[in-house]
């Protein structure tokens, strides 16, 4: 792992780590670095390179302009000014904001900034480790061909790709670094997942009579009803009914329904068990174009008629046969990756020591986790990892 760390897509999302903190132990990180991984460093200038495309992404990101300026720990004296001065006037009767205050924001901020770039240069050593460990290689050739690539549908003109270097704090070495991260990311994934897409017969159809309530397609009801508040008034509306009169007039004239009252107390395509248990056996026992009820509710009394049955269907296994493997593949993956991390994450962050004022979880000498404190750090992809990609 002798080239340079840089943001990276780092496996996406599906890396999830899992962390738990351990005690903090003695340093054996060079002074000009902020983290030792296995026999190599990553520099404090590095960091700090790091740090600024951080802070410039987050400043654009809201509308504003110039250098971006980080908090300077520990301290905090000039973003305090800078707060102080482009602080609006509290309202009538807040108080007026002290400098602790402020430090207490500009702290925060910087941590923030702090622990976002420290994730993202560990966790590209930690890739390109892996790699290494793997047999995973990447050539050059192949990184400067995407590249290329990338930048050009990103950047037609090359002065577009040269203000987009000014503006953003990268440097086209960064730029290569993320791609090759991400490819050997992708890499790694294909490896870790060799053979998990393979899903025999005899699995698909085990899983298919478990679970044939999921392929099936219950029958279905097209109802019409009216709800009365007394049995009395359901009983005028079922003479009126079995009299000729039309749902939609009975309905407008006694159904207290308000959903269903306008549209001729119409409820369509009702699956058994989605109504009130006494209605829902009433109509699912009725025969079709027959008035039925009154039936007592706790909403009320209704009466009902049966205006369209849709029969369920179940859908064979060979209809069901490739969402199935689907799904197989996809938990069988899912397996494998879960194994991976939690073996990945272990190796790694034993291997992972941090300069005191720059540890985060990721590092095994981390301070001690509280109630408070304990996270998940998720490997994120390059859109938080950086705020920007070369492709726009």
């Amino acid at each position: 792992m002798t080239s340079p760390r840089r943001f990276s897509a780092l496996l996406g999302a599906f890396f999830v780590l899992p962390l738990v903190l351990a005690a903090c132990g003695g340093s054996s990180v060079p002074g000009n670095a902020v983290v030792k991984i296995g026999s190599d460093s990553i520099k404090t200038s590095e960091f700090d390179h790091w740090l600024q495309v951080a802070a410039t992404t987050q400043q654009q990101q809201t509308g504003a302009t110039g250098k971006a300026a980080i908090p300077q720990p520990p301290e905090f004296t000039a973003c305090i000014a800078t707060k102080k001065k482009t602080a609006t006037k509290p309202a009538k009767g807040q108080p007026t904001p002290t400098d602790a205050t402020y430090k207490a924001q500009c702290k925060q901020e910087y941590t923030a900034l702090r622990d976002q770039v420290m994730q993202f240069l560990i966790s590209s050593a930690w890739i390109e480790g892996e790699s290494h460990d793997r047999g995973v290689k990447l050539s050059d050739t192949d990184v400067k061909k995407d590249f290329d690539k990338q930048r050009q549908q990103s950047f037609p003109q090359d002065k577009d790709y040269t203000a987009f270097l000014k503006s953003s704090g990268y440097v086209q070495e960064d730029l290569l670094y993320r791609i090759k991260v991400q490819s050997l990311s992708q890499k790694l994934r294909t490896a870790i997942l060799k053979g998990t897409d393979k899903v025999s017969d005899a699995q698909i159809a085990a899983y298919y009579n478990k679970n044939k309530a999921r392929f099936s397609v219950p029958e279905k009801r097209d109802l019409r009803i009216v709800l009365t508040k007394t049995e009395a008034q359901a009983n005028k509306a079922k003479a009126a009914l079995d009299g000729g009169q039309s749902f939609k007039t009975v309905a407008a004239k006694y159904s207290i329904d308000q959903g269903t009252r306008d549209n001729g107390g119409l409820l369509a395509a009702v699956p058994k068990g989605q109504q009130e248990k006494a209605l829902d056996d009433a109509t699912f026992k009725a025969a079709k174009g027959k008035i039925g009820g009154p039936v007592k509710t706790q909403f009320g009394y209704y009466v009902f008629e049966v205006a369209k049955i849709t029969p369920g269907s179940q859908q064979t296994l060979a209809q069901s046969k490739a969402s199935i493997k689907q799904l197989l593949v996809s938990q069988q993956q899912q397996t494998k990756l879960d194994a991976f991390v939690k073996d990945f994450q272990k190796k790694w962050k034993g291997r992972t020591e941090c300069q005191k004022g720059y540890q985060t979880s990721d590092c095994d000498n981390a301070p001690k986790a509280t109630a408070t404190t304990a996270t998940t750090a998720t490997v994120a992809t390059p859109q938080t990892a950086t705020g920007t990609t070369t492709s726009k």
